[in-house]
This record gives structure tokens, C-alpha cells and sequence, in this order.
């Protein structure tokens, strides 16, 4: 597996866009700069509803507060994804094998479970929530695993430009 995997790296690397991404004196910032405001739309947006769910702001309503963050998290991840992905292109095959990296990579598919376990169970009763004000034990532990794992992505994201 190890081997396909520095294979498909090696493949990636000599792509004409990773060279594009390496070449360019304006691509690899720009790119960079989409990843960052993608990453920031969803990590806000999870960040808002998490602390909603910790009690922050109890006077808006957590359905609201849900269908006014979750798009903005949805697009945040769009932008996010695709950008890292051509970030990685830039030296695929150092990053690619980079501790660093494999843990963020990780992180965030923890992360997108765990949001997977809060929408498909947690959140069933949400509009209950709205009338008791305060979210059931489940979710503020949700919450504080989502904050706790997206800024070690976050500082995983940073230390790929140092040690990855």
C-alpha cells in the first residue's frame, strides 16, 4: 500500500499542474490564499455552532444558528479541499509522506465523522433544543471534540510549511 501510495505521489508530483503550481509566481500564493479563506469559512462556521452548543449565545436558536452556519461551512469546505489538494501538487512527493501531513489528513476525516455522528444521531432531537436551551451532554461533547481536532488541524496546516 505504501508503495502505491509514493507511486500516485511521484505521479502527482510530475503532473503539469503540480509544475504549474512550482513554476508560477503567482499561482501557489494565490491557491494558498483559498485554501486559508476556505479554511477559515469552515472552521468559523463549525467553530460558531460549536460554541452555540457550549452555550454561547443561547438567544439565537440552534436550528438557526444551524441553517445559517452549515452552508457556510459546506462552501468553506469546497473552497478548502480543492485548494489543499493543489497546495499538495506544489511537492507531492515530500508532503505527500510527511508525518505531519498523514495527521492532518487524519484529523480531519475525524472530524468529518464525528460531524457525520452529530447530524445522523445527535442532532435528532435539535428543535427540542430551541425550547430547553441547553443541548444535551452528546452534543456539547461533540462540540468540543470538533474544536479540540480542527485546531490541531489548523496547527498541523502551519507546520506543514516548517517540517512537511
Amino acid at each position: 500500500m505504501r508503495e502505491a501510495w509514493t507511486a500516485w505521489l511521484g505521479w502527482l508530483h510530475a503532473t503539469p499542474l503540480a509544475l504549474a503550481m512550482r513554476q508560477s509566481e503567482w499561482l501557489y500564493p494565490t491557491v494558498e490564499i483559498l485554501h486559508i479563506l476556505g479554511f477559515c469559512a469552515l472552521v468559523g462556521a463549525a467553530a460558531l455552532f460549536d460554541l452555540r452548543l457550549l452555550g454561547v449565545s443561547r438567544q439565537i436558536p440552534v436550528q438557526q444558528m444551524a441553517a445559517h452556519l452549515l452552508p457556510v461551512a459546506w462552501a468553506g469546505f469546497a473552497l478548502a479541499a480543492p485548494s489543499g489538494f493543489l497546495l499538495l501538487l506544489s511537492d507531492a512527493k515530500s508532503i505527500g509522506v510527511s508525518p505531519i501531513f498523514l495527521s492532518k489528513l487524519a484529523l480531519i476525516g475525524l472530524a468529518g465523522v464525528n460531524a457525520l455522528i452529530f447530524h445522523t444521531r445527535t442532532a435528532r432531537g435539535l428543535q427540542a433544543w430551541n425550547q430547553h436551551v441547553h443541548p444535551p451532554l452528546a452534543a456539547k461533547l461533540n462540540a468540543l471534540f470538533s474544536l479540540g481536532v480542527w485546531t490541531a488541524v489548523i496547527a498541523l496546516g502551519r507546520l506543514i510549511a516548517y517540517y512537511g
